[in-house]
């Protein structure tokens, strides 16, 4: 035992400043009075004030966890949830998953003792499906309200619900800006149900502010818009490295490819810096990477290395980064846009608001006085819209409808938003739900399938597809499917430069109907050869995590359907054994939930989108990319530059389409 100790006081000084100094230690007092008084406390703090590690420690020495009671803290992002209960949990001095613990996705650490509890607003949605008043809490903590994700939006509406049948629930939200004023009269005010009216209650909430400790920061600007802000930003980063004094650098970039690009290109050029000077070690923090890669940016650089972070906005509220000096900022961000006419969610990269740019370059001046360098002009700054959209007046509602419904919420258009979606975008999700057969006719959520569509942790054109399998005898395939695309990608490795080997690599497991079923070979070929053969994953650039990854989600997803009394034969797992057959009944089923993701390809090799309204681009990573089809669906779709690609994808039949989806897809004669 007293070796473990050793190990971990040595550990704890570089990671931790003694929690005594944190700015929020101060307000310690006047937190737990206002906690206790008040059955909502708005807490105002800047990112690295100590919010989401202290509070959590106060509330639990204060008693709240007495009698059984945990506390609750819902982050946004899957990082932030995991990164967080793990620095408490070392705090605390227990092991991840007993007192602190947290739960994810398709990834739970916790147990009967966990007293403190991260989770993702999505998933406290999700327990609430089982639990309907969350009476496991005496407190709920949510972290970053302030981003406005659709999930912690939809927690709060549920949450001042669920405050009317639990008075002693102490609800807490922690926010960065000046959106205080706002969540504090959301649950101050309350609607008479019977007219509708609203009316102020006496005060409900209360709200505390924390000064985050920042030191000065120096905002540089562009004299002239940058032709590549990806250029740009590796460029800069090495005028940084080679005049700015000590210090780690934080980049922001937009999405995943481009931190990819990013982190290959300064490795491949430090190469090149003069030697025996301090040397450039990049890493990427995106939400794809496994827990264990995101890790890594918070430990230390090696001695005569300087960090360099290529971040998507994950870094921007939600973790703290020890040691950064300077901010890169790109100036845009990947968001969210959904558009009701052609039924298609595109991730577009769009200028960032002024809220996000000030709390970008907030991340330099944590430990010292930092520099921010905007990849963009003065006066482009100031043409900078104040904050974003809500993310539930953008996005494709039929996933958050599909849980209302599930939640007993049968009137979703009078659930309490604190900014209702436009009708529009509710009109679809209904219409899209109800051509899944989530719900019947008069919009109320069908049993089983509806339920089942809603407990499942996937989204509703997934789930329906997993639903319907069993009918079309391909379950244990289709389980694989869902799996392999849980993923988000990163299952192919590609060495520097080594572009041509890992087209050759994914060839070997292509497919002609298209990239489903190529993921399909992938991962039965993993199963038989890549667990067994060390060298397989190697010879065939597969990353072994993410394949692993999958065949967790797949068991999770498997035991989801034995819940609901499904059996899931894996003995057909050859999929050799009645090869065209078996591909076409998985086309089939694709085609059950996918029918909306419809598009046909035209004389050009684009593709349009059934209405023809929309053209569409295979993605270069498709298996589709320059071949020919006739019609196809897909999985998703993404904006780049100015071309709209669609990824994973496979070849249908027309014929299909009336036949899975009448209600959707007329002929005109």
């Amino acid at each position: 035992m007293a070796a473990d100790l050793d190990l971990g006081a040595a550990f704890i000084p570089a990671l931790h400043k003694p929690s005594a100094l944190l700015p929020i230690a101060k307000h310690r007092e006047t937190l737990l009075y206002m906690i206790e008084t008040y059955p909502v406390t708005v807490v105002v703090g800047q990112t690295g004030s100590g919010k989401s590690t202290q509070i959590p420690q106060y509330l639990e020495q204060a008693g709240w966890c007495a009698d059984g009671g945990v506390i609750g803290i819902t982050q946004p992002r899957r990082v932030a949830a995991t990164t967080v209960a793990i620095r408490v949990a070392e705090e605390v001095g227990c092991e991840i998953g007993k007192e602190v613990g947290y739960s994810i996705r398709f990834e739970d650490a916790t147990s009967a003792t966990t007293r403190i509890k991260f989770l993702t607003d999505g998933l406290l949605i999700r327990e609430a499906l089982v639990d309907p008043l969350l009476s496991r809490y005496s407190v709920i903590m949510v972290d970053e309200a302030h981003e406005r994700s659709i999930s912690s939006d939809i927690l709060l509406g549920l949450l001042k619900k669920i405050r009317k049948k639990r008075p002693e629930l102490r609800i807490i939200i922690s926010s960065a800006t000046l959106q205080a004023e706002d969540f504090a009269n959301f649950f101050s005010e309350s609607t008479d149900e019977a007219t509708g009216e609203g009316r102020q209650e006496k005060r409900a909430a209360a709200i505390v502010s924390l000064e985050g400790r920042t030191y000065p920061i120096d905002t540089l600007y562009l004299e002239a818009p940058a032709e590549d802000y990806l250029e740009k930003a590796i460029s800069t980063v090495f005028d940084i490295h080679t005049h700015e004094s000590k210090g780690d650098i934080l980049v922001f970039l937009t999405g995943r490819e481009e931190i990819d690009q990013a982190v290959q290109a300064v490795s491949e050029r430090s190469a090149q810096l003069p030697q025996g000077s301090e040397s450039i070690l990049p890493l990427p923090l995106y939400a794809g990477l496994s827990t264990e890669q995101q890790m890594y940016v918070f430990e230390e650089a090696p001695a005569n290395f300087r960090k360099v972070i290529f971040s998507t906005n994950i870094s921007e509220a939600s973790v703290t980064i020890d040691g950064i000096v300077y901010v890169v900022d790109c100036g845009f961000v990947k968001l969210r846009a959904y558009n009701p006419q052609t039924g298609i969610e595109t991730l577009t990269a769009t200028p960032v608001s002024k809220a996000s740019a000030a709390q970008r370059a907030g991340r330099a001046g944590r430990t010292k006085p930092g520099k921010c360098f905007r990849l963009y002009t003065e006066e482009a700054c100031q043409g900078l819209s104040e904050a974003n959209v809500p993310e539930i007046q953008r996005s494709n509602l039929a996933p958050f409808v599909l849980q209302l419904k599930a939640l007993g919420i049968d009137n979703v258009l009078r659930f309490d938003f604190l900014t209702p979606p436009p009708a529009e975008l509710m009109m679809r999700a209904i219409e899209l739900l109800y051509s899944l057969g989530a719900l019947d006719d008069y919009a109320k959520l069908t049993k089983p399938l509806g339920l089942r569509m809603a407990e499942l942790a996937v989204e509703p054109m997934m789930a329906k597809t997993l639903l319907s399998a069993p009918s079309f005898g391909c379950l244990s395939e289709i389980l694989t499917i869902a799996a392999m695309t849980s993923l988000g990608g990163g299952i192919w490795i590609q060495h520097d430069g080594g572009k041509k080997e890992a087209e050759s690599a994914k060839r070997k497991f292509a497919v002609e109907e298209g990239d489903h079923l190529a993921l399909l070979n992938v991962y039965q070929t993993f199963i038989t050869k890549g667990r067994k053969e060390a060298r397989f994953c190697h010879d065939n650039l597969i990353n072994f995590k993410t394949m692993t990854r999958a065949v967790s989600i797949r068991g999770q997803l498997k035991r989801y359907l034995e819940r609901f009394g499904v059996a899931v034969d894996e003995s057909l797992a050859t999929p050799s054994a009645s090869g065209a057959s078996k591909a076409e009944q998985i086309r089939r089923c694709l085609t059950t939930g996918y029918f909306a993701h419809a598009a046909r390809m035209q004389p050009d090799g684009t593709f349009r989108n059934v209405s023809g309204t929309t053209v569409l681009h295979a993605h270069p990573s498709s298996i589709m990319f320059n071949r020919k089809a006739d019609w196809v669906i897909f999985h998703e779709v993404m904006e780049t530059g100015d071309k709209t690609f669609i990824r994973d994808i496979t070849k249908i039949e027309k014929s299909w389409l009336l036949e899975y989806a009448p209600e959707f897809y007329k002929t005109s004669s």
